[in-house]
């Protein structure tokens, strides 16, 4: 009993501690990814009203390899680059559109630095605006991608940010219309680039090199995703949001903003293959390099600061009369599970799909989160398939589930024999607890059997969790009336009559409709078993059901509705048990009883 004591005090804590950082900290910056959203959609408004927030201003100090590019204009943040100077955009623009995506790219540096999605909106309205990812040097959230060869003076020019590409012939970029670009130095150097797009959200980009000159030349392809300001995160523990790769064979990179601003610079071992990039929630930009490359993520704080993954290829030589073509990726897009999975498996892309945060409870959430896409494939609707994915994993937990209900049952028959037991040894513990283990030995009941239902619901419940929040899929996934985002919190309150009274509710007291159910299908499984002995386990079975009210309230709506549904079938599941033991259901018994404490106490 003590143990269980122990154990039941340990888990009220840890809750509580959740319940405090959930009301503290994670509710705050609730508030502020709101704020946030509503910035970025006056972001979208300003720039289509052609407002530039940011002039070339800043300098650089020049010649220092990976040396910080205060406008994303120079060549400065270039690996092996020097400063140069520059001026603000002049150079025109090239459209690009798909089913998923559209923008345009820069002709100056021939940098994709404009691109919305085009299936994602910032809120659930669908008049809002598109979700836009990449964002121009010029604005002072500037987030962009580019391709292009790091300065060789026996070289001469070679393509850089500053670089003004000439489009050859005419035209879009399509799926089903690449582009070409074309760019001519003083050194008999040409250099012809072919930009692809696919169905999705995969560019491919290919340098031709061609040299005219009298010598050979070696060159160093490069590519770079930058992104300036102070990126807006969601700031929880369970998700990354920052700087990712996977170079060659050594594994999963994951830097925090606040990670990469302490070390400034990491260089990863040399590879032939791999990927890098920057993590959103559900949004990523990621470069795949060819070849063999020294991949490193930065962050510059002189002038504008801002965070930077990059790779620099090793050269290749081209001869007098000859050429040579060099082909790099860049993923810009959604972290839709089914196209990175994709993307991994086609293009032999090693650990790609684990630019979703999957997190330590890979091998469970991945494929929960499959099982659960194949139910809504089948259903229609992510909130049905929750509800239908928790009953198949209360089947498959049956027999365990049903062997611990089981002994349950039978510590209530010997209830009276335990208080035998105590009334018979009075205060000596270490008798009574011998007497105790006789006793469960002799009837075949293990004390702890209760526990296994909450330990194997941790697990699965946190895969869960990171299902509803990280995937893509749930993202303003609606379930029925008011649910019209599964991840997203419950957005009634019980404290404004569910919106009946005309006032908004703080964000810690939006307390809603399904967190109540959840709050009461708890209550009322907790007090079918008898009313522990122990005053104070009698008050965390009393509060417990509170706690976990105010504490899922800010959780996504999906996690709530599971688990509430999951609190329903385990009533129905334990009173058929208990009944099928006869052991008795003490739940009417112990709501007599507590209200007539209350009476007698008024």
């Amino acid at each position: 009993m003590d143990n269980q004591r122990n154990f039941i005090l340990a888990a009220v804590l840890s809750l509580a501690v959740v319940f405090f950082w959930q009301m503290l900290v994670i509710s705050p910056r609730l508030e502020k990814e709101r704020a946030a959203a509503e910035a970025q959609q006056a972001l979208v408004k300003q720039e289509a009203a052609g407002n530039s927030v940011v002039t070339d201003t800043d300098t650089v100090t020049p010649g220092v390899p990976s040396q910080p590019n205060v406008e994303g204009n120079s060549q400065a943040s270039v690996p092996g680059a020097t400063a140069e100077a520059t001026s603000v955009e002049t150079a025109g623009r090239i459209e690009f559109n798909s089913d998923k995506l559209d923008g345009t790219i820069n002709l100056k540096g021939a940098r994709i630095d404009d691109l919305n999605l085009a299936q994602y909106r910032e809120t659930i309205d669908p008049d809002s605006a598109e979700i836009k990812l990449l964002i121009p040097a010029s604005n002072e959230n500037a987030y962009f991608a580019e391709f292009g060869w790091s300065p060789n003076k026996d070289a001469g020019a070679l393509p850089g940010p500053s670089t003004i590409w000439k489009q050859v012939g005419a035209g879009n970029l399509t799926p089903a219309n690449p582009v070409i670009l074309e760019y001519q130095n003083d050194k008999g150097l040409t250099f012809t680039r072919k930009i692809e797009l696919d169905d999705n959200y995969m560019f491919t980009v290919s340098d031709t090199v061609r040299n005219t000159g009298a010598a050979a030349v070696s060159i160093k392809p490069y590519g770079r995703i930058a992104r300036f300001g102070n990126p807006e995160v969601t700031g929880i523990y369970v998700l990354h949001e920052g700087l990712v790769g996977s170079i060659g064979d050594q594994g999963l990179d994951e830097y925090d903003y606040g990670d990469i601003e302490d070390e400034k610079q990491v260089t990863k071992e040399k590879a032939d293959s791999g990927w890098l990039g920057i993590t959103d929630k559900y949004w990523a930009t990621a470069l795949i390099p060819s070849g063999t490359f020294t991949a490193h993520y930065n962050y510059y704080s002189s002038g504008r600061p801002f965070y930077q993954s990059d790779f620099l290829s090793d050269a290749v030589s081209i001869a007098a009369g000859g050429e040579t073509t060099v082909s790099n990726r860049l993923f810009a897009g959604a972290k839709k599970v089914d196209i990175i999975d994709a993307y991994r498996d086609d293009l032999n892309i090693p650990l790609f799909d684990k630019i979703i945060d999957w997190g330590w409870f890979y091998f469970i959430t991945k494929p929960l989160f499959s099982v659960m896409n194949w139910v809504y494939l089948a259903v229609g609707n992510f909130g049905v398939a929750i509800l239908i994915v928790t009953v198949l994993l209360k089947i498959l937990f049956f027999p365990l589930a049903n062997k611990s209900y089981a002994s349950m049952a039978n510590m209530k028959k010997v209830q009276p024999e335990m208080a035998a037991i105590k009334e018979r040894h009075g205060d000596d513990r270490q008798a009574q607890q011998k007497a105790m283990m006789a006793l469960y030995k002799e009837k075949k009941i293990n004390p702890a059997s209760g526990c296994w239902p909450v330990l194997i619901q941790i697990p699965v419940f946190f895969a869960l969790y990171k299902v509803i929040y990280v995937t893509i899929e749930m993202r303003q996934a609606p379930f029925f009336g008011w649910i019209q985002d599964l991840s997203a919190p419950d957005p009634t309150s019980i404290f404004n009559l569910f919106g009946l009274l005309p006032f908004e509710v703080p964000l810690f007291l939006m307390i809603g409709v399904w967190p109540l159910l959840m709050g009461i299908t708890m209550f009322i499984q907790m007090q079918m078993n008898p009313t522990p002995p122990d005053p104070t386990q009698q008050m965390i079975f009393k509060w417990m059901p509170v706690v976990f009210t105010f504490m899922l309230a800010t959780f996504p709506a999906g996690l709530v509705i599971y688990w509430a549904w999951n609190n329903f079938l385990s009533i129905l599941q334990q009173g058929t048990i208990m009944k099928r033991q006869g052991a008795k259901i003490e739940l009417f018994d112990n709501l007599r009883s507590m209200f007539s404490k209350k009476k007698e106490t008024s």
